[in-house]
Parts: C-alpha cells; structure tokens; sequence
C-alpha cells in the first residue's frame, strides 16, 4: 500500500491541468511533471524508497530511463547499494558510441526504472537495448503509472511493471 504522504506530496508538486500532448501521441488535460519531484531532493528520496520497496529479488542493476529515470535510479541506487545504468534513447555518435552507459552489464539481471509509463513504448525501447548489451530485463519499476487498466506494456507482455503510485493515487 502506497504511502498517502507520498501520493499527496507529488500532487501537490508535480500534477498540473491544462492541454497536453504525451509521448504516447495521447492527449491529456492532465500532466505529472516528474521533473518537478525529481528536484525536489527530499520528495526524490521518498520516491525512490517507495520504489525500492517494488524492487523484486535477485535484482542486480538498477537502468534508469533518459531522462527521467537517471535521477530515480541513480537515487535507488545510493539506497540500496546496487549499481546503476543508464539507457539513453538510442546510441550517440561519438564518445563510446553506446545505448546503456555505466558499467558492464552483461549477464545480470536488470531492473528498468522510469519516471512516469502511460503506454511503455520507451520501457519496450530500452528493454531492447539492454537485451542487446547481453543482460535479462526482469522487471520495470515506474514512479506513477499513468495508463488504463493494471500496469502493463503491450509490447512487453511477460515483462512485470511495478509502480509506486498510479495515476488515481494523483487525481483530485
């Protein structure tokens, strides 16, 4: 059960009205801006434990989605030890020319974090990246989960998602 703290605290901050576009191609008149709690350091530090708590056994490396889910992971990381990834949205063309930046991840066993999931086309995106880097995606945890219905990604059926807060947990 999610803390009600926690729900009423990201409203407070994060939930705002009006007309916008997601990244799923949806229109919604209403956004989480989860840069407006990542920032807040106390308010991140809440979040992260409470997706912590999501996390399930044998998870080995935390990958946080660009943008959003860098500093999520990078905060889950400092509180539980495990060491964190980052998956950019698909490889720069200079520098290591990599997808998943941080250490090797071959062969473990990963947890996507990310920020805010309506559809999951960009988890479904990553999940492919890290697959790619030779490790096994075994969960998705997401701060507040936005879509319709139980969290799923269509494009990754057997993929669980856990999620700290959904979006009734935010809506007045």
């Amino acid at each position: 059960m999610i803390d009600p703290s926690l729900s009423e605290a990201v409203k407070a901050v994060a939930s705002l009205q009006g007309a916008f576009r997601l990244r799923s191609g949806q229109t919604s008149s209403t956004y989480f801006d989860k840069y407006r709690f990542e920032a807040d350091p106390a308010l991140l530090r809440h979040v992260a434990a409470e997706m912590v708590s999501l996390l399930p056994e044998g998870s080995e490396v935390l990958a946080g989605l660009e943008l959003g889910g860098v500093p999520i992971a990078t905060a889950m990381s400092l509180e539980t030890g495990l060491p964190a990834a980052f998956v950019r949205k698909k490889a720069k063309d200079y520098g290591t020319c990599q997808a998943v930046e941080g250490g090797d991840i071959a062969g473990k066993r990963v947890v996507l974090v990310e920020d805010v999931i309506t559809t999951g086309g960009a988890v479904a995106d990553a999940a492919r990246l890290i697959e790619e880097a030779g490790a096994q995606v075994i969960a998705v945890v997401c701060a507040i989960w936005r879509g319709d219905g139980p969290p799923a990604i269509a494009a990754a059926p057997g993929l669980p998602v856990f999620a700290a807060m959904q979006k009734g947990d935010l809506l007045d």
